[in-house]
């Protein structure tokens, strides 16, 4: 009976949920109630509260126990954040959380599911993923091309290609590819989660995507860190991202089609960077040149195009970046509204459940 509870122990992975938080205190409740609700029961959970100003780190404490360990340090970044959880992580797989998005109850169980018993420790698992602001009810999951098995190098071309990405908790990794990949940048304050998880692909032996685990991506105010808006730091630490992209997918493969990716890539996000930043935007230039490519002057889109005769391309520039924003607000606003009345007959979690 011993052997077969050690054999047990053995065969059952530790997984550690790590979830960097930051002024979560709206959130960080039921984000850590979802961690709990998995249905996987081999897990810990380690927040890091990264010198909130708000009551973050005393909402968190409600949770302390010998599964949930809370910690408090001096304000560094989101990355520093993360790796310090990883530090005090001890799991043979990494479940990344951010403090406000969701998991559903048997994301990590199915995922683990997933997993064959010829497999190395090198395969990456990922899921699916939808926005929401209030309501999970109201989460679309809009399947891309990304939302398949694929290989490190065929990952990295469709999603520079066509311009798609995956949410960050979307992905269960092993241990072995996250020390491979090397911790989290602290320099970048911009796309840390791109070009981290650009190095999880690269040291990975490819994807296994399991649609049947879903996370739940919570769209916030314009003070998000995935928010660039006019922050010459962030644009700055975007090409730099950018750059490592390019970088890191032509150590995979140096071809024409890569080239093309990667081209296609610097033209979607050049406008922020022309013709606001032009220094920036002369080293993007400069980099499709190497490329043998070169970079058009950014199209307004068709809804903000119209406006540009009118009030010039610089205030059709700022409409198309703001009025998104803008909008999404008004939808936030009404989601709010429809959340509380909701909220009334059923708690957030047991929504979350339901959608399993």
């Amino acid at each position: 009976m011993a052997v077969a509870r050690i054999e047990a122990h053995i065969v059952t992975p530790l997984v550690s949920i790590l979830i960097p938080a930051y002024n979560a205190e709206q959130w960080i409740e039921d984000t850590i109630q979802s961690a709990l609700a998995q249905t996987w029961q081999r897990k810990e959970i380690i927040v890091v509260d990264d010198g909130s100003s708000d009551g973050t780190a005393a909402v968190a404490r409600r949770f302390a126990s010998k599964q949930v360990v809370v910690v408090s340090a001096e304000n560094q970044g989101a990355a520093a954040a993360r790796n310090r959880a990883f530090q005090l992580s001890q799991g043979d797989y990494i479940q990344w959380l951010d403090a406000d998005d969701l998991l559903a109850a048997r994301k990590i169980e199915r995922q683990l599911a997933a997993l064959r018993d010829t497999d190395s420790k090198r395969i990456l698992l990922s899921s699916p993923w939808a926005h929401f602001y209030y309501r999970t009810s109201a989460a679309q999951f809009i399947r891309n091309s990304l939302w398949q098995d694929l290989s490190p190098l065929e990952w990295l071309l469709r999603k520079m290609g066509e311009n798609l990405h995956m949410q960050n908790a979307t992905w269960l990794i092993s241990r072995e590819i996250a020390e491979a990949a090397g911790p989290w940048d602290t320099n970048l304050q911009y796309d840390q989660d791109g070009e981290y998880f650009a190095r999880v692909l690269l040291a990975s032996e490819g994807t296994r995507f399991v649609p049947e685990g879903r996370v739940f991506y919570r769209v916030n105010d314009g003070n998000r860190i995935s928010y660039i808006g006019t922050s010459k730091k962030k644009r700055k630490s975007l090409l730099r991202s950018m750059k490592l992209h390019i970088q890191y997918i032509r150590s995979l493969e140096d071809s024409e089609r890569v080239r093309k990716a990667c081209l296609t890539y610097m033209q979607n996000w050049y406008g922020n960077f022309y013709p606001d930043q032009p220094e920036l935007a002369e080293e993007l230039q400069a980099l499709a040149a190497q490329l043998q490519g070169h970079l058009e002057m950014p199209k307004l889109r068709p809804k903000y195009a119209w406006m540009k005769p009118i009030v010039g391309r610089k205030s059709a520039s700022w409409a198309q970046t703001v009025m998104p924003e803008l909008n999404a607000r008004l939808k936030r606003k009404w989601d709010k509204t429809m959340f509380e009345l909701q909220a009334r007959r059923e708690p957030p979690a047991q929504a979350v459940r339901e959608q399993e």
